[in-house]
């Protein structure tokens, strides 16, 4: 008996060191291939800014990737905001590390004196004369602004007072002063948390519908309205040549507009109590107009909560909203007032309403005109011409209307769908007035204005292009476009009726660099910048746009990567990885276009499948899922299972018959609606040995009030909601699935227990999965080795289920 008990000891020690053993080698971060850990961290080149006369330009390195000791920081996840409790300042801010001057000229660098040690910058900003420019230096236990002489090349701090930025940065009156606000108080003084709560948090509604989305990191105690109110504070300031004046007292400042003339400012003031429901841009405000010693001239009224504002899309608040200053005028105010109550199914000629106040605001408001959709934004240009945008989102409209301010008249000079690629007139184009205000930017005697398409999508792929449309014969005139081969874009325009540009181009092997052109003289174009390749384990890696068809006809798309040196009659089919986001469209021909470009550089950030081609997969990345409405007063999402599988059939086939892709040894991932695409396809069809789902959401329920473009609510169409959440079919799910989510993710409707309960549910039915949550992230992931593991994690399942799973027939694979 005694040996009995001796070999029953020794065998159940054995067995607990086997799974301590076990334990250990699963804890701790791990690291992926060498070749995927050095492109991560290869140093991307640095972003450009350049003056609006292209002759200086200043470049901004940052530091790509953040360390595990600044994400564990402390940090305040209160009113939808993430705050810095030691600094008044945002966390997880992407800074600065390197700051310097180009001239462009000559191409070369010239450093700056007088930076800060250790550089944190970020909000660089040109001064309105372009002599100078500004940018935050972000310290440990405060924030300073500097500004940069670009004849003297020296940074100089300005503040005297710390800066507050929690709410608002900083903003030019002129070449001499700035706008910002201060701190009103040490960090060190910040309300204490009793030991022991006064009582329970109570929230109560007396009867008035609230239908908001699941927002995170909301108010959710007296506390927090405490940290909250003590964070927000600020004091406006007015720094002339190095010298503070405040201007009025200290107060929640949501916003504060200079007027054109900067004589006055608009300014919202947030009022308690605040929501536990909405973020900080959803609370109760004050809406005034000051003058610049602080006396209010104004009051505009109260906002509410935006808790109260009715749900669906295209649904507005029934109050006057999107106050801002006419760029093209001295001091006049202009707002928009819904014309339905804020419902956009009642019946109108007109929605919404837009009108017109003037200094000194003491007059009858003006109405300027009205619009048929939901009014967006204007553009204003001069006395004589200004642009109106509107749009349903509900319908996927947007049009662009020419208005003349001196007449009345509003025009329309574009309708489109928003999903209609082709149509994309682009961007209009704008340049400082003498107000230093961005206005149209007109050639031709003002007859026409330009417009800046840095997509142009086309039947032949993205092809950028700058156009000119005149506004009174609405003719349209290419001014440039992007040569076939490459992908180019303009960045900046010098002088618009000579044609002088900035562009930006790449191509699938070339880095991003910056030119000058010349449309007029045609000269060559002169270089401005010469960035280097950081990936030359990419050397050699093909890249193709491939375009395929699905069962009901629509066109799709998508990058397709193939390992550098493959021959597929000597190598055979390769292991797949998809990776993908659904789309919704109200029409298949919107949906059937070409979008993207083959000629893109492909960048490698933590998130990209790309990596994998390195290791012997063939990717297929930004491969088309698109959802289509199959009727006019249908919606897309009426059969979005039955469409996810035509788009996986049609991408798996494809690679099948072009001889690259194996259809035994396929992988499908994505993240946020990705990662929920991931988990339907594993839920209601064979055709993938894994997936990747990272920071998803499977339980649509908790979703309650809509998600992504799907506006109808869980009570309106219960069925459609539990047959678009894979939660629900748990244990149809037998492909291994990875499950990775942030643990502190901030995104509305992606709670991190929506992957610990489908974890959860695959477990309790059998199924294989894997869970992995990672410390401190957000909903996209930035720090190093949390990034580092996500691509070991994401490599090891697919060696372990794809490229080494055993054969299967691919008859047996069925889409449902």
């Amino acid at each position: 008996m005694k040996k009995q008990l001796t070999v029953f000891f020794v065998t159940t020690i054995s067995f607990l060191v086997g799974l301590c053993s076990l334990s250990i080698a699963q804890s701790g971060y791990k690291t992926p291939p060498k070749e995927i850990t050095e492109m991560l961290l290869a140093k991307r080149p640095a972003a450009v800014s350049i003056d609006n006369k292209g002759e200086w330009m200043v470049l901004m390195q940052t530091n790509s990737y953040a360390e595990m000791e600044e994400l564990a920081a402390p940090e305040l996840r209160i009113a939808g905001l993430r705050i810095n409790p030691a600094n008044f300042a945002p966390s997880r801010m992407n800074l600065i590390e390197q700051l310097y001057l180009r001239e462009a000229r000559t191409q070369k660098d010239i450093s700056i004196e007088g930076l800060p040690k250790p550089l944190h910058a970020t909000g660089v900003t040109w001064s309105p004369d372009q002599r100078a420019f500004a940018f935050l230096q972000v310290n440990t236990t405060s924030v300073d602004l500097y500004q940069v002489n670009i004849a003297t090349k020296k940074a100089i701090r300005i503040n005297k007072s710390p800066l507050n930025i929690v709410l608002n940065r900083y903003q030019w009156v002129d070449a001499n002063t700035l706008l910002y606000f201060t701190a009103t108080r040490k960090p060190t003084e910040a309300p204490i948390k009793a030991a022991v709560p006064d009582g329970p948090t109570i929230q109560e509604n007396s009867g008035k519908a609230s239908p908001r989305p699941t927002f995170q990191d909301l108010i959710k105690s007296p506390y927090d309205e405490q940290l909250f109110a003590f964070y927000a504070t600020a004091q406006l300031v007015s720094n002339t040549k190095g010298v503070e004046t405040k201007i009025a007292g200290p107060a929640l400042y949501k916003s504060a507009s200079l007027s054109p003339d900067k004589k006055y400012i608009l300014t919202e003031v947030m009022t308690p109590p605040f929501s536990y429901s909405v973020p900080a841009g959803g609370f109760a405000s004050l809406l005034f107009i000051m003058d610049r010693k602080g006396t209010t001239i104004k009051n505009l009224g109260t906002n509410p909560s935006s808790e109260t504002a009715p749900s669906g899309n295209d649904n507005v608040q029934p109050i006057a909203r999107g106050h801002e200053w006419r760029d093209d005028q001295a001091a006049t105010l202009v707002w928009c007032e819904p014309l339905d109550s804020g419902l956009i199914k009642k019946q109108m000629d007109y929605h919404d309403a837009v009108f017109a106040l003037s200094a000194p605001f003491n007059g009858e408001k003006t109405l300027l005109f009205k619009t048929k959709m939901r009014y967006s934004n204007t553009v204003w240009g001069n006395e004589g011409l200004a642009l109106v945008y509107e749009g349903l989102r509900s319908r996927q409209q947007s049009g662009i209307n020419r208005f003349n301010p001196i007449t009345g008249d509003l025009e329309r000079i574009f309708t489109r769908n928003t999903t209609d690629a082709y149509s994309n007139p682009g961007t209009a184009v704008t340049k400082p007035n003498e107000f230093g205000q961005p206005v149209l930017w007109t050639i031709d005697k003002g007859n026409k204005v330009l417009f800046n398409n840095t997509t142009g999508s086309s039947p032949k792929g993205d092809l950028p292009f700058l156009l000119s449309f005149h506004v009174h014969t609405k003719k349209v005139d290419t001014l440039w476009k992007c040569s076939e081969g490459v992908f180019e874009t303009v960045q900046k325009i010098i002088d618009a009726e000579n044609g002088v540009l900035i562009t930006q181009r790449e191509s699938e092997k070339d880095v991003p660099n910056y030119f000058q052109k010349d449309l007029i003289r045609r000269t060559a174009d002169r270089p401005l910048t010469n960035f280097k390749n950081p990936y030359p384990a990419m050397d050699g890696v093909t890249k193709e746009k491939i375009f395929y068809k699905r069962a009901d006809g629509i066109n799709l798309t998508g990058e397709l990567y193939l390992p550098k040196n493959y021959n597929k009659e000597r190598d055979g089919k390769l292991p797949v990885f998809i990776w993908a986001y659904p789309a919704e469209y109200n029409s298949a021909a919107d949906a059937a276009q070409i979008r993207g470009s083959e000629h893109r550089f492909t960048y490698l950030n933590g998130g990209s499948p790309v990596f994998y081609v390195t290791q012997g997969y063939a990717v297929l990345n930004n491969a088309e899922m698109p959802i289509v409405a199959s009727s006019e007063n249908g919606k897309p999402n009426d059969n979005f299972i039955e469409q996810l599988t035509m788009n996986a059939e049609a991408a798996i086939q494809t690679l099948n018959e072009r001889g690259v892709g194996d259809p035994d040894r396929v992988a499908v991932g994505g993240h946020s609606y990705g990662a929920f695409m991931t988990a339907n396809l594993l839920a209601h069809t064979k055709l993938f040995k894994a997936g990747i789902a990272r920071s998803g959401a499977y339980n649509r329920t908790l979703t309650p009030f809509g998600f992504q473009n799907e506006d109808r609510t869980y009570w309106q169409a219960p069925e459609l909601y539990n047959q678009m959440s894979p939660f629900n079919y748990a244990d149809k799910i037998k492909a291994p699935l990875l499950l990775i989510h942030g643990e502190l993710d901030n995104n509305t409707g992606t709670f991190p227990i929506q992957s610990e309960r489908m974890y959860n549910a695959i477990k309790g039915h059998g199924g294989t999965a894997r869970y992995v949550s990672l410390p401190y992230e957000s909903h996209g992931y930035t720090g190093k080795e949390n990034l580092l593991h996500v691509l070991a994690e994401q490599f090891e399942w697919m060696e372990r289920f794809v490229k080494n799973a055993p054969a299967q027939k691919s008859e047996s694979k069925k889409g449902f």
